[in-house]
C-alpha cells in the first residue's frame, strides 16, 4: 500500500489505528466537524521562506503541545456582510475554496481575525491599497484582546477604525479535515500571507506557551527530529512551501489554487515506517516525503 505520513515517533499507536477501524466499520459515529481557518506567515530569509509558529499549551483538548499555525474556529459573526472588503469578492473566494459565498466571506474574515488575534498582524487597511503598518499600540492591544473574548465583532472593530479587509493578501494553500478517531475535529482552510511591511508578530496568543520564526524546511527537518511536535498538516505544509524561494514565490503559486478537502485515512505503513499501521496524505506530497526518506 501506498506510503503515509508516520506521526512520530513512526507510525499510528496500535490502540488508536483500532479506534480509527471502529469508526470505518461503522462500530462508532463521528464527531461533526466545525469549519475553520488558519493563515501561514511568511517572511523571506537566505534559507527561503520563514514561517511563524506558535506552540500550544500541553492543556490544549485541541492539538495540545503541537506547533501550529495562527488560526482558529469560524465565529457566527464572521459571517457578517457588511464586513468592510476589498480584493477578490467573496463570490471568486468561494470558487477557490469550495464553499457558498457567505461561508467563503466567513472563512477569509475568520483567517484575518484570528491571524491578528494570534500574532498582532492585521490584514487590513483605510484603502484597497494601504495596509495598517504598526498594530502594537495599547489602543491596537485593547482591541485585540476584546476580539479574542468575543466581546468585540470583526466587522465593528474594522468599521470603529475605517478599515477594510485585504483579502488581496491572502492566497488559497489547501484543506484538511480532521480524522474521524479525533474526537474534536475542524474542517480547516489553510491560506497563505507575507507579513506586511512594518508589521512584526508579536508573542499575544492566551492559546501557545511560545512563538517563533523559522525557514519552512528548517521547521519540517525539526519535526523530523522530533524537536518540534506537529501535526501532520502543519508537517506537510512547511515542507511543501519550503520548495519555494521566497514568500512572494509561494503567494504566486496560491494564484488559481482550489481547495480539495483531505481527511487523512488509516493504511498500512511501509517497510520502512516499521510494522503497524499510518494516515494518508495527498498524492501530491507523497513525492516531497519520499525523498526526505532517501
Amino acid at each position: 500500500m501506498a506510503k503515509g505520513i508516520p506521526l512520530p515517533p513512526v507510525g499510528l499507536p496500535e490502540h488508536l489505528a483500532k479506534v480509527a477501524m471502529e469508526f470505518a466499520d461503522g462500530t462508532r459515529t463521528a464527531a461533526e466537524p466545525r469549519n475553520a481557518a488558519t493563515v501561514v506567515l511568511l517572511r523571506p530569509s537566505v534559507q527561503g521562506p520563514e514561517v511563524y509558529l506558535l506552540r500550544r499549551h500541553t492543556t490544549m483538548d485541541f492539538a495540545g503541545g503541537m506547533c501550529v499555525f495562527p488560526g482558529g474556529g469560524v465565529d457566527p459573526r464572521d459571517f457578517d456582510a457588511s464586513v468592510g472588503w476589498a480584493g477578490p469578492t467573496p463570490a471568486e473566494w468561494a470558487s477557490w475554496l469550495g464553499v457558498d459565498e457567505e461561508t467563503a466571506r466567513a472563512l477569509v474574515c475568520a483567517a484575518v481575525r484570528e491571524t491578528f488575534e494570534e500574532s498582532g498582524v492585521l490584514l487590513a487597511g483605510p484603502s484597497e491599497h494601504t495596509v495598517v503598518d504598526d498594530t502594537t499600540g495599547d489602543d491596537w492591544e485593547a482591541d485585540r484582546h476584546a476580539l479574542e473574548s468575543r466581546d468585540l465583532a470583526m466587522t465593528e472593530f474594522l468599521t470603529r477604525r475605517g478599515l477594510v479587509l485585504r483579502t488581496d493578501l491572502l492566497g488559497v494553500w489547501g484543506g484538511w479535515l480532521t480524522p474521524v478517531f479525533e474526537p474534536k475535529r475542524y474542517r480547516t482552510w489553510f491560506f497563505v500571507a507575507v507579513l506586511p511591511p512594518g508589521q512584526r508578530t508579536r508573542d499575544v496568543s492566551t492559546e501557545s506557551v511560545d512563538v517563533t520564526w523559522l525557514p519552512a524546511l528548517a521547521a519540517a527537518d525539526a519535526a523530523d527530529a522530533e524537536e518540534l511536535m506537529m501535526l501532520p498538516p502543519t508537517y506537510l505544509t512547511c515542507l511543501e512551501i519550503g520548495q519555494y524561494g521566497t514568500p512572494e514565490a509561494v503567494l504566486d503559486a496560491a494564484q488559481g489554487r482550489e481547495v480539495e478537502m483531505f481527511m487523512p485515512e488509516l493504511e498500512e505503513a511501509g517497510a520502512e515506517d516499521g510494522a503497524g499501521w499510518t494516515l494518508s496524505m495527498p498524492d501530491h506530497l507523497r513525492p516531497l516525503v519520499a525523498t526526505r526518506r532517501g
